[in-house]
């Protein structure tokens, strides 16, 4: 009995863990390798529904792998814990991430 009661726990623990915004529309920015990087995060139900970028001014090329990579990865994750730089592209990753971070700060 005891050890059904620690696993409950734990399993609301865990849910628990698994952040819960306000919905709506978030801007957030953070620091790239060469500028502010800008992004709106959606919020529905609670959860992370979508991230674009707005605006930057980093090299296209190895900017636009990060953001493809990294909204969707973002979106699955509902934030940017466990969600690993893009190789190559670390500064303008570690920028969104940034970014993503201090829009959901805003929905808290």
């Amino acid at each position: 009995m005891k050890k059904l009661i620690v696993l409950a726990a734990a399993a609301l623990m865990a849910a628990g863990a698994q952040a819960a915004y306000k919905d709506g529309s978030y801007t957030g920015e953070g620091k790239g390798r060469e500028s502010q990087i800008q992004v709106q995060v959606d919020v529905k139900g609670g959860k992370v529904a979508a991230v674009k970028v707005l605006k930057h001014g980093e090299t296209e090329m190895i900017f636009a792998a990060a953001a493809e990579t990294l909204c969707p990865a973002i979106v699955a994750k509902n934030g940017v814990d466990g969600v690993e730089s893009v190789a190559g592209a670390t500064l303008s990753s570690d920028g969104i991430k940034a970014a993503v971070k201090d829009a959901l700060s805003k929905a808290q």
